[in-house]
C-alpha cells in the first residue's frame, strides 16, 4: 500500500534536496560561463550558463523570493542590465553581453558583498591577507550598505 502523508522529516528532506538542486545549478552555470569566456566567448556555453545561473538562483531562495528580488525598484537597473546582456549573448554578441550582464551582477548582488567580505576573512589559510589593514579598510567601507533580499 502506497503511504502519501507528510510528516517534518520529510518536508526538510524535500526542501534540503531544493536548495542542494538549486546549488549545483548555480555551479554549473558559473562554470559554462566560465567555459564559455574560455573558449573565446562561445555564445551557446554563456548562454547555458546564464539559465543555469538564473535557474539555480531560483531554486535556491525560491521561486516567489527570486521574483521579488530581481523586481525590487532598488535592483531593477541590475536586473534590466543583466536582461539586456543575456539577449545580446543570444544573438550572437557575446562580449557585449557579458559586459553588461556583469555590471548588472555586481549591481544586483552588491548587497551580499559584506557577507563574503566576512567570509573571506575568516577563511582559515587565505583569511589573513583579507584582514590586512589596507583591504581590511576596503571591506569596511562597504559594510551594512542595503539588505540584499
Amino acid at each position: 500500500m502506497l503511504s502519501f502523508e507528510m510528516n517534518d522529516r520529510k518536508i526538510k528532506t524535500q526542501y534540503l534536496a531544493r536548495d542542494e538542486i538549486g546549488l549545483g545549478l548555480t555551479g554549473f552555470g558559473v562554470f559554462f560561463s566560465f567555459l564559455g569566456i574560455i573558449f573565446f566567448f562561445d555564445k551557446g556555453l554563456i548562454a547555458m550558463g546564464n539559465i543555469l545561473f538564473f535557474s539555480g538562483v531560483a531554486l535556491t531562495i525560491g521561486l516567489k523570493s527570486s521574483l521579488q528580488f530581481f523586481s525590487k525598484r532598488s535592483n531593477f537597473k541590475g536586473t534590466i542590465s543583466f536582461g539586456v546582456g543575456f539577449f545580446l549573448v543570444i544573438i550572437g554578441w557575446p562580449i557585449l553581453g557579458m559586459i553588461l550582464e556583469a555590471y548588472g551582477f555586481v549591481v544586483l548582488f552588491s548587497g551580499f558583498w559584506p557577507t563574503l567580505a566576512v567570509f573571506l576573512q575568516k577563511i582559515p589559510i587565505l583569511g589573513w591577507i583579507f584582514q590586512q589593514p589596507y583591504i581590511r579598510s576596503f571591506f569596511d567601507r562597504y559594510r551594512g550598505k542595503r539588505v540584499p533580499v
